[in-house]
């Protein structure tokens, strides 16, 4: 069994129709969504595009994910026409540099006004972090400068009803506080809760599909553990 976690693609919306903003989210329950593939799901979204990657450099697994081609900074740079980086970590910015990496740039991602750029992007990859920081709300706000009306925000985050999970937890937490959870993790997901958040940040969701893991994130989740 796998663990699934969601998939979201988000877009900017303009002055007007956020202050007359009315959006159905109940209706979408009714459908079953699709499952993906990650990497190249978000490889296609990225093609002949101005791309942001918002937490690039992986850091501390930098180098070995680098060392076993599985770092997606450089995946979707293999698609995009051009490609930017943000990470709080320098020492993985710094090994990102030495490995090639271009335009990259230290970002706190809930003090996203602070960071020197003015550019905006086709697509901005939020891969696997919202759920590490403590103010999501500043960090939806903050991304938007480097947005425009056109640009696709895409947002994978776990997946709070992860099945594997409450296998995993029911098995070896055996209802106490040894639960399956990244120590830097603070929350976790799901479709309703991360739509409300976005919502009061003015986004509005175009598409949502599940995606599993992947072969190279469970290699890439072996070497981790290790």
């Amino acid at each position: 069994m796998s663990d699934i976690v969601d998939f979201r693609v988000y877009d900017r919306r303009g002055k007007t129709s956020c202050q007359t903003y009315s959006y159905p989210l109940r209706h979408k329950m009714n459908k079953k969504f699709e499952l993906v593939q990650r990497v190249e799901f978000i490889k296609k979204a990225c093609v002949g595009k101005k791309v942001l990657h918002l937490g690039c450099t992986d850091y501390p697994f930098t180098k070995r994910a680098i060392e076993n081609n599985m770092l997606l900074h450089f995946e979707i740079e293999k698609t995009a026409s051009e490609l930017y980086g943000f990470d709080f970590d320098q020492k993985g910015i710094d090994i990102l540099e030495q490995a090639g990496g271009k335009n990259l740039f230290r970002a706190d991602l809930e003090k996203l006004e602070d960071v020197w750029l003015n550019e905006t992007f086709d697509v901005i990859i939020a891969g696997e972090m919202i759920e590490h920081l403590s103010n999501p709300g500043l960090f939806l706000r903050g991304v938007q400068r480097f947005m425009n009306k056109d640009t696709k925000l895409i947002i994978t985050t776990i997946n709070a009803y992860s099945g594997m999970r409450f296998i995993i937890y029911g098995l070896r937490g055996k209802g106490g506080e040894n639960e399956p959870v990244h120590p830097d993790h603070v929350a976790y997901y799901s479709y309703k809760t991360l739509n409300l958040v976005l919502e009061r940040e003015k986004l509005k969701i175009n598409e949502f599909v599940f995606y599993d893991v992947g072969p190279e994130h469970r290699r890439l989740k072996a070497y981790k553990t290790a």
